[in-house]
């Protein structure tokens, strides 16, 4: 993926996934609507340009009302279709849970928002892996206003090295021979490195991995017991799932099925499914893992953020998280009141695409809201 279209991607996704804010449910709500031919919309996705794979789910209230397969498991049609109920990794999607986590520890009084990352964590002073750490905070960690350059592009890692073990301060250090991007708070710039540093930040806080913490503060409370966060290689995805290529050096497409789990961490590394990713989502809109205040340090427009698309289907859907990297685009939306949801994952046959995140949109109307005017059908 060139850098300018993988920062407009990325640009795309975290403006998104911080605009997703919580409707308070009303009492005695209406049936929502039923949802349109998931199979047929899947099906249409799957004719997009680069696309391999397509799975989607339906819930509602927590039960699935509707799901559907498109496409391969493998490339070139092969391997049989991929279960609806499969694996698949989340990408950016992680950064919501990483910060709600980060959150709750300010919510128990354990770190402040204005606290400094240089007092948080001081070995990023010692070892002068972050520049002006001492200035910023962990609410522009969490907002993606710091001005810490981004490490994960790809003229500064290998994407297809699936075997080397990089700790989260290792990928830390490779940002900080980039030049910063602004002044600490000065305005949005997206970078992995900020959630990187979150995840550290929660370990030390709570003296366990930032696995163990999810899975004690999201997963086993929300049932959300088939997501997982690898953090060592070769470890990738559990049971039958879609595979994403990527083109390599030759320009021949490689296999990304074993991403290398140390580059995820709290940036992007989570392994979810359409159920469990529903749950998530809809526990986060319903307002039931954080305040409300501390809610909307996360959705909340950043300060100089792109400006998101409309909302999806005339703003009947809240703006969708999504996230993706070489080989795969995931993305999850819900209604505002948080009752409804729509988990689908593809797996791409091509670098990351704003005509993809734009067919999944498409895709989603048709589900969700299929007698929405702004609903047309999916297309490539």
């Amino acid at each position: 993926m060139n850098r300018a279209t993988a920062a407009r991607v990325a640009a795309l996704a975290c403006a998104t996934l911080m605009l997703g804010g919580a409707v308070p449910a009303a009492a005695a709500p209406p049936r929502p609507p039923a949802p349109g031919d998931v199979q047929q919309a899947l099906e249409a996705l799957a004719k997009t340009d680069g696309v391999v794979g397509a799975i989607g789910e339906v819930y509602v209230d927590g039960r699935r009302v509707g799901r559907g397969s498109a496409g391969s498991r493998l490339l070139d049609g092969k391997g049989g279709r991929i279960p609806s109920d499969a694996r698949y990794r989340v990408g950016s999607q992680t950064k919501a849970m990483t910060a709600t986590v980060l959150l709750q520890l300010v919510d128990e009084g354990r770190i402040g928002l204005e606290d400094k990352l240089g007092d948080v964590l001081p070995e990023v002073v010692e070892k002068d892996l972050v520049e002006r750490a001492g200035e910023i905070t962990v609410r522009q960690l969490i907002r993606h206003t710091s001005g810490i350059p981004e490490w994960f592009r790809l003229d500064l890692i290998d994407i297809f090295d699936t075997t080397t073990y990089y700790r989260p301060l290792d990928l830390v250090k490779i940002s900080r021979g980039q030049p910063r991007t602004q002044e600490p708070g000065e305005k949005f710039s997206y970078s992995s490195t900020n959630y990187t540093l979150l995840g550290l930040i929660i370990e030390k806080l709570t003296g366990r991995t930032l696995a163990a913490e999810f899975t004690r503060r999201l997963f086993a409370p929300l049932g959300m017991n088939r997501t997982y966060l690898p953090s060592e290689p070769p470890e990738g995805i559990k049971g039958p799932h879609g595979h994403g290529y990527a083109p390599g050096p030759d320009g021949r497409p490689r296999d990304m099925d074993r991403l290398n789990a140390s580059y995820g961490h709290g940036a992007g590394g989570v392994i979810s499914t359409a159920h469990d990713m529903s749950a998530f989502r809809s526990a986060f809109v319903r307002g039931r893992l954080l305040p409300p205040a501390l809610q909307r340090v996360i959705t909340d427009p950043p300060e100089g953020a792109p400006q998101p698309p409309a909302p999806p289907c005339g703003g009947a859907l809240a703006q969708p998280s999504n996230g993706g990297a070489p080989g795969f685009t995931a993305a999850t939306f819900t209604s505002p009141d948080g009752r409804r949801q729509f988990a689908v994952s593809t797996t791409l046959n091509l670098e990351q695409s704003l005509t993809v995140l734009r067919a999944i949109t498409r895709t989603a109307e048709a589900v969700l809201c299929p007698k929405s005017p702004a609903a047309g059908p999916p297309s490539a």
